[in-house]
């Protein structure tokens, strides 16, 4: 009967989750967060991930055969990362929280992206199995001010748990405060806010290898140049600890490898629909650039519009975050020629994970990293099924197929 009434719920959460967001051109962010992936693909029937995807029966873990590539990030304090694939919640385990009727809530900074629907659907996929109720999940559209009250607007529905991603770690503080009064167990993605300390006030915050996907972006940017060339870096001008960590690692790796590509010119974005705009005004005033670093897919779409505008087919750009457009230009050989990309579906399942290492007493890591991995149009098709645990969607196959 549990896991029928599990079962219900994520349905019923699929058709609930807020949006309330615009597609911003077509495809998801962490961050990402501005962070995260491309919108228009994970969501919808061409792609994503479904309650199915983890197994049904033994331990809870994430995706075990996820690349084994070390951490290189650090957490928002400096602490050294736990990987993911180290979680782990026993059957025994597994219905000692079924037997709790425990309730959690999701807060996001924004959910119109395949980022956050794949974040999503893993953790709606893990607290099912244990048993948990997903009362609510709401998008704060990138304002601190909504996700306030959001946050307020959840705690009086008193959950047990409260999983969320701050939109800016100073001027919401205050609320998640209020979340460690309510006596809820807080767990975050990728960003925490000011104030709060693990162990005290929250469980654990958790996060792609985002250092690893910055430099997995300059890495890509260096080959397509042939080891030279002057390029612009687009970041994103917020206080978000993962955006900043994927723009220090892009530039430092290029800095210290590879001494003859250059960094001539940076712009920052407030928000994912300023990529365009930014990338316009770097080209206008560096119309010979090699290159562009975008700090996540949505922008990265608007870049990629400023560079077909002025005409520079030749220029390339990498980012991070695997979204539906950016996956569609690269499997064509166009401008974007690869990314480091996060996994959202495995990081939703460690962060639920977490939370049930919490309500069961367990000790929890301060931070959590779920691998990095290297996408390029050689391996776009794998993968898109190893983000979001389905084939790539049909025009991102035939694109694969025709170069």
């Amino acid at each position: 009967m549990k896991k029928m009434t599990g079962m219900l719920v994520f349905i019923l959460m699929l058709a609930v989750v807020v949006t309330g967001c615009g597609n911003n051109g077509g495809a998801p962010s962490n961050n990402g967060g501005g962070n995260n992936a491309g919108s228009n693909g994970a969501g919808s029937s061409e792609g994503g991930a479904s309650v199915d995807e983890i197994a049904q029966e033994g331990p809870l873990t994430i995706n075990l055969d996820l690349p084994d590539n070390p951490v290189l990030s650090t957490g928002p304090n400096g602490e050294e990362a736990v990987s993911a694939k180290t979680l782990m919640l026993t059957e025994e385990e597994l219905e000692e929280l079924r037997a709790g009727n425990y309730t959690a809530a999701i807060s996001l900074h924004y959910a119109g992206n395949d980022w956050s629907t794949a974040q999503v659907k893993g953790l709606q996929a893990a607290f099912a199995r244990m048993g948990i109720e997903v009362i609510a999940t709401t998008d704060a559209n990138f304002k601190s001010e909504k996700q306030m009250s959001d946050i307020e607007t959840l705690m009086a529905r008193n959950p047990d748990v409260l999983v969320s991603i701050p939109v800016d770690a100073v001027t919401t503080a205050t609320a998640y405060k209020k979340v460690v009064e309510n006596g809820t167990k807080l767990v975050f993605m990728d960003n925490k806010p000011d104030g709060l300390e693990h162990g005290t006030d929250y469980v654990s915050v958790v996060s792609a290898d985002n250092y690893g996907n910055g430099v997995v972006a300059a890495h890509i940017m260096a080959d397509q140049l042939g080891g030279e060339g002057n390029i612009g870096v687009i970041y994103h001008d917020a206080d978000f600890f993962v955006t900043k960590q994927r723009t220090e690692a892009f530039e430092k790796t290029i800095a210290e490898e590879y001494p003859n590509i250059n960094i001539v010119e940076r712009g920052g974005i407030a928000g994912p629909e300023d990529g365009e705009a930014v990338a316009s005004a770097l080209l206008t005033k560096n119309p010979n650039l090699d290159g562009l670093f975008v700090v996540w897919d949505v922008p990265a779409e608007g870049a990629l519009s400023a560079v077909r505008i002025a005409g520079r087919e030749d220029l390339v750009i990498t980012t991070i975050d695997l979204g539906t457009n950016v996956a569609l230009n690269i499997a064509q050989g166009g401008n974007i020629k690869g990314l480091g990309a996060q996994l959202p579906y495995d990081q939703g399942v460690a962060e639920a994970i977490l939370a049930g290492y919490a309500l069961l007493g367990k000790e929890t890591p301060p931070y959590v990293a779920v691998p990095s991995l290297e996408v390029t149009q050689e391996n776009i098709l794998e993968s898109w099924k190893t983000v979001y645990y389905e084939e790539a969607p049909n025009p991102i196959q035939q694109a694969a197929a025709a170069e």
